[in-house]
């Protein structure tokens, strides 16, 4: 007989090669029957599979992978139950402005309605919380589908898409003639803006002639890999910047313009504050920490996002490192007013002034930073892990109370070296960004510092890792407790009644981690903290470090949180 394999192919196969026009080179999955023939396209395309525990952590990792590759990532889950385990990650990548496509299975077309094994409304279940969510209708579509989907996450600010691909449909063969397989690079527009000319323009005037400038880069400042014209504009024009979620590391620490500590005393006393790539949301205080006085500019990929919540004097809708290139361009333009009758003495004064602030934070601070106490203060802990850094260390944060102590001392040595879940503040991304910051980066060190609570979530993937053979350095700030839900049941309803429902047990993960083939060490003195971080470092396997922490240290982000009050 006649060999026609070749005029044929799947809706499996077609998909697995729109992933290959997209430049994807590994789905993260948890297997099931509906969804395998995408796996056999895969192993055509030599695309790797890569096979976890929960399908919540195929969902992070891909989000993960998109935040490290600037390629959006991608999970595969089966339908049903496997579709609903990564709505979470799906959310997470929704807030956190990360590129991903989830794709789900779906019982047969031919039994819709009749309650084909997990079925379940999945695109229904997926409209709220991506930028794109469908249904394959037909085999021949399924390539073309899977790039519209791709082609969505970028639309505005990016996010995740969603596709279900009924069980016939993704088996079914049909002629490679009628098949829409999409060209590489040939199906989306550039979506790179500089913004308005003349609001670039006007930007540009008001930081050359402001006495007290501030600026906060945010996450699209790294997403836009735009870290070079956010540093040429903060160096050309002498304008301290402070950073947030992904924008970390966009300045070294040390650098002059780098500030930290100082934010509030920032933003209460400037005469111009630029927000780049940050919404008004809560950590922004929904914009009301910011001076009523001051000339407030937001530069934003969405523009339903500039102007939310707070009014605004100027609002410029563009890729981050465009427009701040931009405005570097334009602000060389204009002479410096002022500098000559001691403008540029008083930019020196309101510099030197928010360095004060500074040192006074870290001074304030230094008892907890170098505490010799037992148990240990998570100060010193995260103290500790800054001085372990390098500047290949990708830094991850999963956790509460112990990720907010972090979030004031750590800091990333290179731009894209810090990830946290993002505003979701979904914890157990740990592990998932780990396994896809390592496989992503092989040539980086990862440094994952979790509570005992957020790692619990998702820790049995420490298996995968050690599957896959990919070191990295993790440590767990355990204090047996959800410490930051803790400290507003005690301000709430007082001592008695604080450990209700926040409570675990004195779990030893260094044991876990060697149980399950990795390196693991317990620390009680804070004199043995980075003596342990470099054996795991020099270990070679996954690690965890249990550090026990005391218990009734709370972060100053917990007990500001307006929840609470």
């Amino acid at each position: 007989m006649p060999d026609d394999t070749q005029d044929v192919i799947s809706g499996g196969h077609l998909v697995a090669k729109a992933l290959k026009a997209e430049g994807v080179d590994r789905i993260y999955t948890l297997c099931g029957g509906h969804i395998i023939d995408i796996y056999d396209g895969c192993v055509d395309e030599d695309i790797e599979v890569v096979d976890v525990r929960h399908e919540q952590v195929a969902a992070h990792a891909a989000d993960g992978y998109a935040r490290i590759t600037g390629k959006p990532g991608c999970a595969v889950v089966t339908a049903g139950p496997g579709t609903t385990d990564a709505v979470t990650g799906v959310a997470n990548a929704f807030r956190a402005e990360s590129p991903m496509l989830l794709i789900g299975g779906q019982g047969a077309l031919t039994q819709h309605k009749m309650g084909s094994l997990q079925d379940l409304p999945h695109v229904d279940m997926m409209t709220p919380i991506t930028k794109f969510a469908a249904a394959v209708p037909d085999t021949a579509r399924a390539a073309d589908m899977v790039s519209m989907a791709f082609r969505e996450c970028y639309h505005g600010a990016p996010g995740p898409s969603f596709l279900e691909i009924p069980r016939d449909v993704l088996d079914a063969k049909v002629s490679v003639s009628k098949a829409r397989v999409p060209k590489e690079g040939a199906y989306r527009a550039s979506t790179r803006s500089a913004g308005d000319p003349e609001a670039i323009e006007k930007l540009a005037d008001l930081l050359v002639h402001a006495e007290k400038p501030a600026i906060l880069l945010g996450s699209q400042v790294w997403t836009t890999r735009g870290t070079e014209a956010a540093i040429e504009l903060v160096r050309t024009l002498n304008i301290p910047a402070y950073m947030n979620g992904a924008g970390r590391g966009t300045l070294p620490p040390g650098d002059p313009h780098h500030f930290q500590l100082s934010r509030r005393c920032a933003f209460s006393n400037a005469d111009v504050i630029v927000i780049v790539g940050t919404p008004f949301d809560f950590r922004m205080g929904y914009g009301k920490r910011l001076s009523p006085d001051a000339t407030v500019v937001q530069i934003d990929l969405d523009y339903r996002t500039v102007g939310k919540n707070r009014d605004i004097d100027l609002g410029i809708v563009g890729d981050a490192g465009l427009v701040l290139k931009s405005v570097a361009e334009a602000a060389s333009g204009h002479a410096f007013n002022g500098y000559s009758n001691g403008g540029a003495s008083k930019r020196k004064e309101w510099l030197d002034e928010l360095r004060a602030a500074e040192q006074t934070a870290i001074e304030k601070r230094l008892p907890s930073l170098k505490s010799d106490a037992s148990p240990i203060h998570p100060y010193r802990l995260v103290s500790e892990i800054n001085e372990f850094l390098t500047e290949d260390s990708i830094y991850i944060g999963d956790g509460g109370d112990i990720v907010t102590f972090s979030g004031q001392v750590v800091q990333p040595k290179s731009p894209g070296h810090w990830m946290d879940p993002g505003p979701l503040g979904t914890l157990g991304v740990g592990v998932p960004f780990v396994l896809a910051a390592k496989q992503a980066r092989p040539d980086k060190e990862v440094v994952a510092l979790f509570g005992d609570g957020a790692f619990s979530l998702t820790g049995w993937d420490f298996e995968t890792l050690v599957r896959y053979n990919l070191p990295f350095v993790g440590i767990v700030g355990n204090n047996s407790s959800m410490n930051q839900i803790r400290y507003g049941q005690a301000q709430k309803y007082g001592l008695e009644r604080e450990r209700v429902g926040n409570t675990l047990g004195d779990i030893h993960y260094d044991k876990f981690a060697q149980m399950l083939g990795g390196y693991g060490e317990e620390v009680r003195d804070p004199a043995d903290i980075g003596p342990a971080l470099r054996r795991a470092r020099e270990s070679g396997k996954p690690s965890l470090i249990n550090v026990w922490v005391d218990p009734d240290a709370y972060a100053p982000g917990t007990m500001n949180q307006t929840m609470y009050k």
